[in-house]
């Protein structure tokens, strides 16, 4: 089975499903901010479930090509919006800070969170 790589979890999952519905069903957090309470009913057009996908995931549907269009992403964003795209196969994720998951700064990858220690 695929898998999705977060930090300190392997998610394994049937191809072809629903990103954030995987995220979502193994508890696994992916707003910004206090975005959760207004996050639209989970239609995938807030944007504040962007991350950045390696891995194979579906092309970018209408939703996910509007809301790239608007500030403060832009088209040229490496971002996916977890509600709008499919995995297909093994994929790593990176979650970034800002309100809508636009800054530079990454809050977690498959190595830990920012506030995790490092050993070293």
């Amino acid at each position: 089975m695929p898998q999705v790589l977060t930090p300190g979890k392997t998610i394994e999952y049937k191809c072809q499903s629903n990103l954030f519905k995987v995220l979502l069903e193994n508890c696994f957090d992916l707003y910004n901010g206090c975005f959760q309470v207004i996050s639209y009913g989970r239609s995938g057009s807030c944007g504040t479930c962007a991350v950045k996908v390696e891995g194979k995931v579906s092309v970018a549907n209408w939703r996910e090509q509007m809301r790239h269009s608007l500030p403060p992403q832009t088209l040229t964003i490496d971002l996916l919006h977890c509600g709008q795209v499919e995995v297909g196969e093994d994929v790593k994720i990176k979650k970034f800070e800002g309100f809508l998951g636009q800054g530079s700064q990454i809050m977690w990858t498959p190595e830990g969170s920012k506030g995790d220690k490092q050993d070293g």
